[in-house]
């Protein structure tokens, strides 16, 4: 399975496998029950605050990009925004104005694309 096409809870399982652990010693690790962990990794449980996310992302030892998709899925599966995003755009008026304008103006991925290229050649 693609990691692009897991929900939040089976990219957990995935991770902990990989960590070899249990749901239970995951749990544990993180400071919550395993039941609630049980019920994260069915998909059950969306609303994972941005501190037992942070504390997931420790145990887990996630990479700079496991982070980001973690980050990802956990938005889709509250159909949130990223919750390493919410501070940056709301600081940056710009960054807000060209959300809303690609937004308006259907920016197609292509663009985005060659947008985050030249932003990279940039630094």
């Amino acid at each position: 399975m693609n990691s692009k096409d897991m929900t939040f809870g089976e990219f957990i399982i995935k991770k902990r496998k990989e960590k070899d652990l249990s749901a239970r010693q995951l749990a544990l690790a993180v400071d919550i029950t395993p039941e609630y962990m049980c019920e994260i990794e069915k998909g059950r449980k969306t609303a994972v605050s941005e501190d037992i996310l942070n504390r997931l992302i420790r145990a887990l030892a996630l990479s700079e990009a496991d982070t980001e998709l973690f980050y990802d899925l956990a938005a889709i599966a509250r159909n949130s925004v990223s919750a390493d995003l919410p501070e940056y755009i709301m600081a940056n008026q710009l960054v807000r104005a060209a959300i809303r304008t690609a937004k308006k103006n259907n920016v197609p991925d292509e663009k985005w694309e060659r947008f985050i290229r030249e932003i990279v050649r940039e630094e």
